[in-house]
C-alpha cells in the first residue's frame, strides 16, 4: 500500500511539471502553426483539428519531442559529440550565438554554406586558412606588406569570418544538427541526411517530419517560441556542465 501510494505521489509530480510546461509552451505560443491551406500531410499527427485559418499544434506532442530530443542532445554532449545548431531566422539568430559561445559548440547565424557536411575537408581547410591569416597578423607578419596589400589581406579576413563565425572550433564533422525551421534550411538537412548525421529539428505544420530523427513540433518563426526551446536546451546543457564539474 506504502509503495502504491508513492508511485501515486510520483505520478502526480510529474504530471503537475507536464501541466506547467504546456502552459508555459502555450504562453510562449508555441501552438500557433501556419495556415492550414500550407500543412504539409505527414504534420498531420501534431496538428489539432480546428476550423480557425490557423493551423494549431498538439502542445502534449510538443512536449514529447522536446523530451525526447533533450534526452538526444544530452546523450550526445555527455559523450563529447559535436552538435552544429543552425538558426538564420531573426528570431533564432541571438540564441543560436549564444547557446554556440557559451558551450564552445559550432554554430550557423547567417547562411549555410553548401557542403559544409558533404565536403567538410575543403571548408576545414579555409578556416585554417583564416586562422593562418590571423595569425600572422597578430605576430607582425603583415608589417613586410605594402599598405594596399595588408587592405586585401583584411577585407580577405572579414570575408571569411562573414562566412565561417561560428564553425572556427569546428575542427571534425559534427554528431549532430540541431534547425530551427527545416524548409528554409532544406540543404542543411540534405547533407546531414545524405552523411548519416542525425536531426534535431524545431518544425511547423508547414514542415515533414519524416526527413527528421527528433521532430520538436512548434512555432517555427516567432522568437518566443524558439528562445523557450532553446532556453530548455540551455538548461540540459548547463546540468551537464555542473555535473562535469562536480566530478572533477
Amino acid at each position: 500500500m506504502a509503495e502504491e501510494k508513492e508511485q501515486q505521489f510520483v505520478n502526480h509530480e510529474e504530471n503537475s511539471e507536464n501541466q506547467k510546461d504546456l502552459l508555459e509552451m502555450k504562453e510562449a505560443g508555441l501552438q500557433y502553426g501556419h495556415k492550414r491551406t500550407f500543412n504539409h500531410p505527414q504534420a498531420g499527427y501534431f496538428t489539432i483539428k480546428s476550423s480557425g485559418e490557423i493551423a494549431l499544434i498538439d502542445l502534449n506532442e510538443t512536449n514529447k519531442g522536446l523530451i525526447a530530443a533533450l534526452n538526444f542532445i544530452k546523450e550526445t554532449v555527455e559523450n563529447k559529440g559535436i552538435i552544429i545548431f543552425v538558426g538564420t531566422r531573426a528570431g533564432a539568430k541571438e540564441a543560436i550565438e549564444r547557446i554556440g559561445e557559451k558551450y564552445n559548440l559550432p554554430y550557423v547565424t547567417n547562411r549555410w554554406l553548401g557542403g559544409t557536411l558533404t565536403n567538410f575537408e575543403t571548408l576545414n581547410d579555409r578556416i585554417k586558412y583564416l586562422e593562418d591569416l590571423e595569425s600572422k597578423k597578430k605576430a607582425g607578419d603583415w608589417d613586410k606588406y605594402t599598405k594596399q596589400e595588408q587592405r586585401k589581406l583584411e577585407e580577405e579576413i572579414i570575408k571569411l569570418e562573414q562566412k565561417f563565425v561560428g564553425l572556427k572550433n569546428m575542427d571534425r564533422l559534427p554528431d549532430a544538427l540541431f534547425i530551427v525551421d527545416p524548409k528554409i534550411h532544406n540543404t542543411a538537412v540534405r547533407e546531414a541526411r545524405r552523411m548519416g548525421i542525425p536531426i534535431v529539428s524545431i518544425l511547423d505544420t508547414d514542415d515533414d517530419p519524416t526527413q527528421i530523427d527528433y521532430p520538436i513540433p512548434a512555432n517555427d518563426s516567432a522568437k518566443s517560441s524558439i528562445e523557450y526551446i532553446l532556453n530548455r536546451i540551455d538548461q540540459a546543457l548547463e546540468q551537464i556542465e555542473l555535473t562535469n564539474n562536480k566530478k572533477e
